[in-house]
């Protein structure tokens, strides 16, 4: 009888912790996926105060970045887009932002820096989504029982640190 009992106790507290651990898939893909979506709309954001403010400096080269990331942007689905090719615009943006901020009144460039400092975190919030997504994906229980196989690996988005600095009063 108590073998039985003993039996029974062990496959519930089983069923339990496989439960558990996927729903912790599940989550952490999820919360990947947000952090993601986050990330791209501060981009857009990001991209929208380039243009704004390229608009208010006539700079044609601010703009035209600007565009590209919007571009890239207008995709359905993010994920569909190239890493390589979103990134890339991101950072061609973020250098001509750095060229421009060293040439530029504070004042005009406080809408862009403070987008690029929302930017920065939205990456970093991604990247530690992905990176505990990751981790999960990798113990051996959750490869074995295949838990993670209905979502997509989540990807890390790699760009250079956005943030700009306002230039330095003399």
């Amino acid at each position: 009888m108590w073998v039985v009992v003993g039996v029974v106790v062990a496959v519930v507290a089983i069923a339990t912790y496989v439960t558990w651990l996927a729903n912790r898939v599940d989550r952490l893909h999820a919360r990947a996926q947000a952090a993601l979506l986050a990330l791209d709309g501060r981009s857009v954001r990001r991209a929208v105060a380039a243009t704004d403010l390229s608009e208010r400096l006539n700079l044609p080269e601010i703009r035209q970045r600007a565009a590209a990331v919007l571009a890239l942007d207008a995709e359905d689905d993010p994920a569909l887009v190239e890493p390589g090719l979103r990134s890339e615009a991101e950072n061609h943006l973020t250098r001509v932002l750095r060229a421009a901020a060293g040439h530029s009144d504070p004042d005009a460039l406080g809408e862009v820096i403070e987008a690029s400092r929302r930017l920065a975190l939205a990456r970093q919030v991604h990247s530690d989504q992905v990176r505990d997504a990751l981790a999960v994906r990798r113990r051996p229980l959750v490869r074995l029982l295949r838990l993670a196989r209905r979502h997509p690996t989540p990807a890390f988005f790699d760009i250079d640190d956005p943030t700009l600095e306002p230039p330095r009063a003399a």
